[in-house]
């Protein structure tokens, strides 16, 4: 499946400016649609014994905010965690890879 260039621009790369967003869709590849209808099993996961961080981005809009958003309605099936927080969207990759790489270093420091 391919994401319509709309879709990306307004909910996954809202941070960034017009030719940022057209360069970065033209980047992206069709992802398979079995991933998103088969069921995972995660509670093994999520019983880790190891440390878990979660990186959340304040202007990520792919999911709506508040009740069904990111956090915190995913980021508590971890558990115990740090909560790094960052401007930015849901591809903030794209949009501040610099920030993101540090905020990447804050999660899994110790």
């Amino acid at each position: 499946m391919v994401m319509p260039f709309e879709i990306w621009r307004e909910a996954f790369l809202n941070d960034a400016d017009l030719d940022l967003a057209r360069s970065s869709y033209a980047q992206l590849s069709p992802e398979p649609y079995q991933p998103w209808i088969d069921k995972l099993d995660l509670r093994q996961f999520y019983s880790l014994p190891i440390p878990k961080s979660y990186l959340y981005c304040t202007e990520d809009t792919a999911l709506p905010q508040g009740e069904w958003g990111w956090h915190p309605r995913m980021s508590n099936r971890l558990g115990q965690f740090r909560f790094v927080q960052m401007p930015g969207s849901h591809e903030v990759m794209f949009s501040n890879p610099v920030g993101l790489a540090e905020k990447i270093i804050v999660a899994g420091r110790d």
